[in-house]
């Protein structure tokens, strides 16, 4: 590994705390089982007696990542126990999944996106109990036949993590707890964490819809609605914890002596299952935040308060970034500026490595984050967004249906106007260990 071009991820962190993008984050980069650069920046919030970041001590609410820590890890541990069929019906699990062609719905195809519920649905917007808004997600109206396209969507994560729950005969946290978090040594991972840790958790957002400032509290509305354990968003980890799952995964399911996941089923998961996707993992391929260099059998997610993490297992490497981008951002588009820092921190990793044959031996000229493009731009006037509960990607997922649908109404109605977008927003080892991340 080249010590100065693992530098540049300080650069290119300092360059997104400084223009407002975010307070501070813990990065943490792993290659052949030895942590090789791990850094806290900035501070938790931008108030002044904020404490400092720490890659192992500070909490982050992990948003969409809860899909793949926790969600789809789950399913992969039921997967091996032969508790879970990918084939069998959602009804199996979920017997009143049923009608409107929710009949056809597999479990595979709420991992891969294809079951044709919309991106989501603003079930927080009700003021409904955690039970009513479940019942809303279940009986949702579904957008095509099941299996024929793909929508990214949260429900389909959170009806995901009920069918965990059916499987295991026991709530989605506390089989985490038990079968993943625990056993790994995972103890700063898990959702609702107790009050007892509010100083060391990174803050959210400060004037939501709730109407408090959040911390320790999941961002995310429609899993709040929901009560705070589900399938699409929750979880809260650091970047110490998330490195150590990574590190599980490159081992295919085993840690320190610990086998989480059989390796085949780690491999049956991560591998591509659609064009961009693999089971709940997505796939790199240069549009999901995993940079230009990380290879196709690279997998990751990424989450919309900040977060990524991807997992390269032909460089033998893993990249964990936690932001609160969502906290009080002083750009106009922290959205472009995490996206941005996101890809050229895989890059600067990717290109880090010396050995053969992922050597790289001409540098860009610059890096996103030193061009800052569009970081400030001012925003045209727009309609008020209501996917205020949905993740980044199921933002994004409901644009582009809310584009088909103008589409098909200005067709079908003269002078009817097409719907707007809606808002989408080191090089020295510390340890050379043979199977798991170790510091000294």
């Amino acid at each position: 590994m080249s010590p100065d071009r693992l530098e540049i991820i300080n650069r290119i962190m300092r360059r997104g705390i400084t223009v407002g993008g975010f307070p501070g984050a813990a990065v943490v980069v792993g290659r052949r089982g030895a942590i090789v650069y791990e850094q806290g920046f900035g501070t938790l919030s931008y108030a002044n007696s904020s404490a400092p970041v720490s890659a192992d001590e500070s909490i982050y609410d992990l948003a969409s990542l809860t899909k793949v820590i926790g969600t789809t890890t789950a399913a992969m541990v039921l997967f091996d126990q032969g508790k879970l069929n990918l084939d069998a019906k959602v009804s199996t699990y979920i017997p009143q999944f049923v009608g409107g062609m929710r009949d056809l719905v597999t479990v595979r195809m709420l991992l891969t996106h294809t079951a044709g519920l919309p991106p989501g649905r603003d079930v927080w917007r009700k003021h409904v109990s955690p039970a009513e808004a479940k019942e809303m997600v279940l009986t949702t109206k579904l957008q095509y036949k099941p299996g024929s396209g793909t929508t990214y969507s949260d429900l389909g994560a959170d009806i995901l993590g009920w069918v965990v729950e059916g499987a295991a005969a026991e709530p989605l946290d506390t089989f985490l707890a038990s079968h993943v978090f625990g056993p790994l040594g995972m103890h700063n991972t898990g959702f609702k964490p107790a009050d007892s840790l509010r100083y060391r958790i990174a803050p959210t957002e400060v004037f939501p819809p709730r109407g408090y400032p959040l911390r320790g509290e999941v961002h995310d509305e429609n899993a709040y609605a929901l009560g705070g354990i589900v399938g699409h968003a929750g979880l809260f980890s650091t970047a110490g914890d998330l490195a150590i799952f990574a590190q599980m995964m490159l081992n295919r399911g085993e840690y320190n002596g610990t086998r989480i996941i059989a390796d085949s089923t780690v491999k049956l998961f991560t591998g591509r299952a659609t064009k961009t996707r693999a089971l709940g993992w997505e796939v790199a391929d240069g549009q999901h935040g995993a940079g230009d260099y990380f290879d196709e059998h690279a997998f990751g997610h990424t989450g919309y308060t900040g977060t990524s993490i991807w997992i390269d297992p032909d460089r033998e490497m893993f990249v964990v970034l936690l932001t609160n981008r969502v906290h009080a951002a002083k750009v106009r588009r922290p959205s472009l500026v995490i996206a941005d820092v996101r890809m050229d921190v895989a890059d600067a990793a990717a290109l880090s490595v010396l050995d053969e044959p992922f050597a790289i031996s001409v540098m860009p000229e610059s890096f996103r984050s030193d061009r800052a493009e569009s970081w400030n731009k001012p925003f045209r006037a727009r309609a008020r967004s209501t996917t205020t509960g949905m993740s980044a990607a199921a933002k994004e997922a409901a644009a582009k249906t809310s584009k088909t649908l103008a589409k098909t109404s200005a067709k079908a109605m003269t002078g009817s106007a097409p719907a707007k977008k809606a808002s989408t927003d080191a090089a020295q080892r510390k340890s050379i260990p043979t199977k798991s991340v170790v510091k000294r």
